[in-house]
């Protein structure tokens, strides 16, 4: 069940929006920004409250690659894994981090302080290879940074 702050808060992204469906990105955002997920109980709540269904929310949410529909870790990394950071030095540092947290692509470190997610694009060709934690990016991204990098998120 939605709490009464996260309707509120919703209802006031939906002064901005046309259509109420049109406010389903920032909905979901609410959601995740309090609970740090988006669970299928607050998917069906969500949908009642635009007047869209749980299946079409459910298809912008998992579209939506910053929505996250199971837990995650305190951090989320997110290594770029375009074409472009590819080239420069992607397969070393995906490795090194699976090495350094013990777990791979979708999975959360047994302290639960990191979550590894792939990107298909992070925008950022200039300072490739990237990574986003969770809204800083980094990039270029040497192995040798790693550690620093992982360091600053407790």
């Amino acid at each position: 069940m939605l709490t009464e702050e996260e309707i509120k808060e919703i209802t006031t992204e939906l002064v901005h929006a046309e259509r109420k469906e049109a406010a389903s990105i920032e909905a979901l955002m609410v959601v995740q920004k309090r609970r740090g997920w988006v669970s299928d109980e607050s998917i069906r709540d969500i949908a009642s409250l635009l007047d869209v269904t749980p299946d079409e929310l459910d298809g912008v949410a998992t579209f939506f690659n910053h929505i996250y529909r199971k837990p995650v870790g305190r951090h989320v990394i997110a290594l770029c894994d375009s074409m472009v950071c590819w080239s420069l030095g992607y397969d070393p540092l995906l490795d090194l981090l699976r090495k350094k947290l013990g777990v791979g692509f979708g999975e959360t470190t047994q302290d639960n302080r990191f979550t590894l997610l792939p990107a298909a694009c992070l925008g950022a060709c200039d300072r490739a290879p990237a990574m986003l934690v969770d809204e800083e990016l980094h990039g270029p991204v040497t192995p040798e940074m790693v550690d620093g990098i992982l360091q600053k998120y407790k």
